[in-house]
């Protein structure tokens, strides 16, 4: 499928745009969106049958928002402080974390947030996230590029004899197509305020 590349993510649409200045900016970007990633990880909203986690919302949305490359090291800076034992995962705590954690049950689901951010950046860019049908189409692409290898991954571990999808996929797409019509609404919106303050 090839991409028309426009020539601007949100992340770009407010600003400088050169020099230092944007550079600055960058960084102050970097360091919110790892605060974001962390602070969504940990927010539970009671649902059936279990809570809706906000963590891949905050994934999919940050590489939207941010494109492929300030995307990329804002995950992997993210990583970086769950490795080095810090409590940022939504499953990790203070006798559970670090690079023992992430090797555990959840490290595909790591995996995929990498891939998948990189997706919707190169999506974003597209123009994707100005249109609510294409935002949508976009983040079933970034949530099936966190399944695949989180699934997979759980079938490494524990045995392909297991109950993985039920372990892994089924309780939770209540929640992704809740934060897939959020995100769908909530781009193309922003896109057309900044358009009609612009105007």
């Amino acid at each position: 499928m090839a991409l028309t590349m426009k020539t601007q993510v949100l992340g770009e649409a407010f600003g400088p745009s050169a020099g230092t200045a944007l550079r600055i900016k960058q960084v102050a970007m970097v360091v919110l969106g790892i605060a974001v990633l962390a602070i969504a990880a940990k927010i539970k909203v009671p649902m059936w049958p279990v809570p809706i986690t906000m963590g891949t919302f905050a994934v999919l949305s940050i590489g939207a928002a941010y494109g492929t490359r300030l995307g990329l090291v804002t995950i992997l800076g993210y990583m970086l402080i769950g490795a080095l034992g810090f409590d940022v995962f939504a499953g990790s705590s203070a006798e559970a974390a670090g690079l023992t954690y992430m090797m555990g049950g959840t490290g595909g689901y790591l995996v995929g947030y990498v891939l998948a951010t990189l997706a919707l950046g190169a999506l974003a860019r597209a123009g994707w996230d100005r249109s609510a049908g294409k935002m949508a189409l976009a983040m079933l692409i970034g949530n099936a590029l966190i399944y695949v290898p989180g699934l997979i991954w759980l079938g490494v571990l524990y045995g392909w004899d297991q109950p993985i999808f039920a372990w892994g996929l089924t309780p939770f797409l209540i929640g992704d197509a809740i934060k897939l019509a959020l995100a769908a609404v909530a781009f193309p919106t922003i896109w057309k305020l900044i358009g009609d303050a612009r105007r």
